[in-house]
């Protein structure tokens, strides 16, 4: 979707499987690129087919999702004001036939929210069980479902993930650093799928099925032509009157070939391979690469040796 790579987190500075947490700058909370109105239209058709599948919520969360609408409205125009204005208690986007009503947003002011980025946004909750998904607008999943997980502790969240279920040091590490999140953070993440579709939910039974799986998941085993990056910008804040957390999620999808175009393409290229190569059979089998890692190794080493 992109002309050459924004985030590269397989150039090795973002390992699998690792929490990877680092501090943000406030102003860089929200990215803005040429395909947000792309972004929202897909959102829109979400929406309208599928609502129960990518929009959940606890009806007591109302005023933290308020809260959530508000700081994103005041960021977005102060931000990005030649994208972003206020008019009649409207938040407009400008170029577009686009604008969000933000007096009245109705009973889950969330949703709202989420028309006006390319992210999703996740709002996690203490409880007596730890932090759990109290409400989120998931409409671009990576390989989850969010009905799924409504409801759900994190650590249980997390229970597919190799090394982070529940009782893992991960588990426990992730726990501690939400009880004590006080400034914005920021992590990585990046996996290869079949298909540029930015709707890509999967169900914890279909990973099960998929990991059993021998057979190349690439049409004609053809994976330089196929093969999509996935990469995920995530982001952790405190909401400072609920106490709640916003995570955000912004997908970025770009062919495996893009990676030609980029200037350091035989480095990025070479520490893909590595990274692809390091993980294990539990981690493979997570991220859908058992069937296809060799492949995708060679054609990467392909594009590294050729400069």
């Amino acid at each position: 979707m992109t002309d050459s790579p924004t985030h590269t987190p397989y150039d090795g500075s973002s390992k699998p499987f690792a929490i990877g947490l680092k501090q943000a700058e406030p102003r860089d909370w929200i990215e803005l690129d040429d395909h947000l109105e792309a972004y929202l239209s897909e959102k829109d058709r979400l929406y309208a087919e599928l609502p129960d599948k990518v929009f959940v919520a606890e009806p007591e969360t109302r005023e933290a999702q308020q809260e959530v609408l508000d700081l994103l409205v005041a960021h977005l125009v102060e931000r990005f004001p030649e994208a972003y204005c206020l008019e009649g208690g409207r938040c407009v986007v400008a170029g577009t036939d686009r604008s969000v009503d933000i007096q009245n947003a109705g009973d889950n002011p969330l949703i709202a929210a989420s028309k006006l980025v390319q992210e999703d946004l996740i709002l996690m909750r203490q409880g007596e069980n730890g932090w759990r998904l109290a409400a989120g607008s998931l409409c671009f999943p990576s390989s989850w479902k969010l009905t799924e997980k409504f409801g759900l502790p994190i650590h249980q969240i997390h229970g597919p993930v190799p090394g982070f279920g529940p009782g893992t040091r991960m588990a426990e590490l992730i726990a501690r650093m939400f009880d004590k999140l006080a400034v914005l953070v920021e992590r990585f993440n990046w996996s290869i799928q079949a298909s540029g579709d930015l709707y890509h939910p999967l169900s914890d039974r279909q990973r099960i099925a998929r990991s059993s799986e021998t057979q190349s998941t690439f049409a004609d085993a053809d994976v330089a032509g196929r093969a999509f990056i996935r990469v995920e910008r995530q982001t952790l804040r405190k909401l400072p009157v609920s106490g709640d957390i916003l995570f955000t999620i912004r997908i970025y999808l770009d062919p495996l070939a893009v990676l030609a175009q980029s200037d350091e393409r035989a480095l990025l290229a070479a520490s893909f391979a590595e990274q692809l190569m390091s993980l294990d059979r539990e981690q493979l089998d997570y991220k859908g690469l058992a069937a296809d890692r060799d492949r995708l190794v060679d054609f990467l080493h392909s594009m590294a040796n050729a400069g």
